[in-house]
This record gives C-alpha cells, sequence and structure tokens, in this order.
C-alpha cells in the first residue's frame, strides 16, 4: 500500500511545485511575451505581460491527466484549458499542455474577433529561482520553493502580510504548495509541505484558510492531539464527499492515519485512528 502511495506522489509531485513558464508568440510581426504562473490542477493561475505591471487572472476553463503512458514508464500528460478574466467578464482563452516540463500545443484566443495566437516557451539558460506565485481570491501569494522560507499575501486593498513558513533542519528540500478547500466551505486555501525532521517520509503542513468573512488567509489551528497518533498535521490529505481532513504519519513499523472534522467553532476534532503494518 505505502509502495502504491510512494508512486502516485512521485507521479504528481511535479504539479505541486508547478513552475512559472516564459511564452511568447510566434508568427507575429510583433512578438509579444508572457508569463504564466498556475497551481495544482491550473488553480490559482494568471499571466503578466512583459513590459505590464497588471497581472490578468485566469479561471480554469477544464483540466484533465492522460495517464495511459505510465505502464510503459512515460510521464502523465497535463491539458489546461484557461478563460482569461478581465473586469468579472471571459476576454480570451489559454490552452497549455505540458509533459514533464516539456510544453507544447500553447495558444491564446482573443475574445473580441476568436483570433488565435500560437505561443511558446522561451528557453532560459538561467537555473530557475524557486519562486513561485498563485493569485487565489484576488490576493496574490508569493513564495519559494526550495531557497527561502518567506510567505507573502498581498490583498486586493493593498495591504501585505509576511509569514515565515516551517523549514526542516535539513540543508536542502523542496517546499510543495497545494490549493485546495481544506475546510470544505466552497473556498480555495494554501498549504505548504516539507519533509519531516526525522527520515523524510512523511510530509509537514501549514494550512492558511481563507476567511469569507474577513477576506484573510488564517492559519489553520492545529488539533488537540491528545487522542491523536499523530501529534502534527504531517501528510494531509482530504476526502471531500464526507468532509474529512486525515493526517498520516510513521511510528516504526507502523503507519498510523488520523481522522478528524470540523467543528461548528470551525476547529479541527479527533473522529477515529487508523493503523496499517508496513508491508
Amino acid at each position: 500500500m505505502k509502495k502504491l502511495l510512494l508512486f502516485c506522489i512521485i507521479m504528481i509531485s511535479d504539479v505541486y511545485f508547478a513552475q512559472p513558464f516564459t511564452l511568447k508568440s510566434t508568427g507575429e510581426a510583433k512578438e509579444f511575451r508572457l508569463t504564466l504562473y498556475y497551481g495544482a490542477q491550473g488553480k490559482g493561475a494568471f499571466v503578466q505581460y512583459t513590459g505590464k505591471k497588471e497581472i490578468i487572472p485566469l479561471q480554469v476553463k477544464s483540466f484533465r491527466v492522460d495517464t495511459d503512458g505510465r505502464n510503459d514508464g512515460q510521464p502523465d500528460i497535463e491539458y489546461y484549458i484557461w478563460n482569461e478574466m478581465i473586469e468579472g467578464k471571459i476576454n480570451g482563452v489559454y490552452r497549455f499542455e505540458i509533459m514533464h516540463h516539456q510544453t507544447s500545443n500553447i495558444s491564446y484566443t482573443r475574445g473580441k474577433d476568436n483570433r488565435k495566437f500560437t505561443l511558446e516557451m522561451v528557453e532560459d539558460e538561467k537555473k530557475y529561482d524557486g519562486n513561485g506565485k498563485y493569485l487565489l481570491h484576488g490576493a496574490l501569494l508569493s513564495f519559494n520553493h526550495f531557497y527561502n522560507n518567506h510567505f507573502t499575501i498581498t490583498y486586493p486593498d493593498g495591504k501585505t502580510t509576511t509569514i515565515e513558513l516551517s523549514a526542516p533542519d535539513k540543508p536542502s528540500f523542496v517546499r510543495q504548495s497545494i490549493i485546495e478547500d481544506y475546510n470544505f466551505d466552497g473556498y480555495d486555501d494554501i498549504a505548504f509541505s516539507v519533509p519531516d525532521d526525522g527520515m523524510g517520509v512523511y510530509r509537514m503542513f501549514d494550512v492558511y484558510l481563507y476567511n469569507t468573512g474577513s477576506k484573510r488567509f488564517e492559519k489553520l489551528k492545529e488539533p488537540d492531539y491528545s487522542r491523536s497518533s499523530c501529534s502534527c498535521l504531517c501528510d494531509v490529505t482530504i476526502e471531500k464527499d464526507k468532509k474529512l481532513l486525515k493526517t498520516g504519519c510513521r511510528g516504526g513499523a507502523r503507519w498510523h492515519q488520523d481522522i478528524y472534522r470540523f467543528g461548528k467553532k470551525g476547529t479541527l476534532e479527533w473522529v477515529a485512528t487508523k493503523e496499517q503494518t508496513e508491508e
């Protein structure tokens, strides 16, 4: 079971730290360039045109993954379609395909005249600096996957919050970022995970929930661990249909899973614990 879980993590891990891409037009009299930012399943996406300060939000129209090549050891192919949103209206459509950081079939179709522009990735000789950005509920989220622990949130009203994310005591690690509705209120939240300080067999999570009242992101308060096997928010997953949040950790030869649900006050309440012997 754990071997299967590890395989799935390897196959989807690229989505959790998708780096931005610089794209350029092809076959146009006047070339234009833009940078595309996006997160898991295309969420939190936006584009910023070179030489422009403003950013343009992208709304996920469709996302799918072609897994047919897995049996032959081939990477998945991800297909994204976004609506370009300006002042709440669809202004155009972006299409983007990627297979293990190799992009193809990129295009932008302008809404007003249905003109299609072909785009291609700009090869950057510089090493990726690890910086990531998402646009979520109008707020710009900025962070780094590798080299620092700074997390900055710039809200639509211009106010900024700066947070220092948790980090393991390791010389190098990868910070994953996940956009998901962790408290099942219909609004996406943001989470970051890093390897645990031990053998790195599970990941420690910082989860920031979007508060619709204050229109701010607030860190998820850790639950009472007195009945839990894992005293951490580690290997966090959710079960949407049952509105359950699950955590997992390892102790000796056993894997432990704690199950929680959100109470009336919005805090995590323990439901059950399951154990599984290492195979």
